[in-house]
């Protein structure tokens, strides 16, 4: 058993790329879908924050139109 604590998947079943081939769902790249089950939980952490990152720049465009 490892000794990190596991960390959820940001998956909200709402799974369609985008033209970025970013998840209009979680916002995560389809790379980064597909590698997440092999992430360390520090790439985890690390790509969560990419994903808010993301999140906020698409509301800020959506914000604008």
């Amino acid at each position: 058993m490892s000794n990190e604590l596991s960390i959820k998947s940001p998956c909200v079943r709402n799974c369609c790329l985008d033209t970025n081939d970013v998840c209009v769902g979680c916002y995560r790249t389809i790379n980064e879908i597909m590698d997440w089950s092999s992430m360390t939980s520090e790439q985890k952490n690390e790509t969560l924050e990419i994903c808010t990152n993301r999140q906020r720049q698409d509301d800020t465009k959506k914000m604008h139109f």
